[in-house]
């Protein structure tokens, strides 16, 4: 797949910036740059997201990784591996994201959190009421609120690059450690 819409120039001081952080520029914002308008709004929401603090981070970070894998975006798989690793998250973990049905690594917890994220990401969504009493009695209010709207974000972060024909970048070469793949018999989101 190529990428379906041509990379925009960015202004210097935000690609100097970003290869500050990143060691490259995301594709993702070179072609949303396009409309500079939607790329900002797109960055200071995707900014304000990553100060958020009720939720545990690993937690988001993973059910960021298991919407990425459930719609196919390597791109945000990509990203996500890289970001477990500056987060210092068990990289075990994080490889086994796209199968943790199978994978016995994860906690009951984070199993949850992987069967919401899932769950959101579904056309039309399957989340449980079960499901839903579970995580808020665990997590809280609070963070119940954030890891739905974290979750909803990667829906829209994943969808859009997958319709923009956005693929990985090499962000998790970085981590030592392959991109893993969804078993053939998983289940996926519905095109109904």
């Amino acid at each position: 797949m190529a990428i379906r819409v041509p990379k925009a120039e960015l202004p210097a001081e935000l690609r100097e910036e970003m290869i500050r952080q990143l060691g490259s520029v995301p594709e993702p914002v070179e072609v949303t740059y396009n409309n500079p308008k939607v790329a900002v709004s797109s960055q200071e929401f995707s900014a304000g997201v990553a100060t958020w603090d009720a939720a545990d981070a690993g937690l988001k970070t993973f059910a960021h990784m298991a919407v990425a894998a459930q719609v196919g975006c390597n791109w945000c798989l990509d990203l996500g591996y890289f970001q477990a690793q500056n987060q210092n998250l068990d990289m075990a973990k994080a490889s086994q994201v796209p199968r943790w049905r199978e994978s016995e690594v994860f906690t009951p917890l984070e199993r949850d959190v992987l069967e919401y994220a899932e769950a959101m990401t579904n056309t039309p969504p399957t989340v449980t009421d079960e499901l839903s009493a579970r995580l808020l009695d665990r997590l809280g209010p609070a963070a119940m609120i954030e890891l739905t709207v974290v979750i909803a974000f990667a829906n829209f972060a994943t969808r859009s690059n997958n319709a923009l024909g956005i693929e990985s970048q090499g962000f998790s070469a970085a981590c030592e450690i392959p991109l893993a793949a969804r078993p053939e018999n998983s289940v996926v989101a519905s095109t109904a």
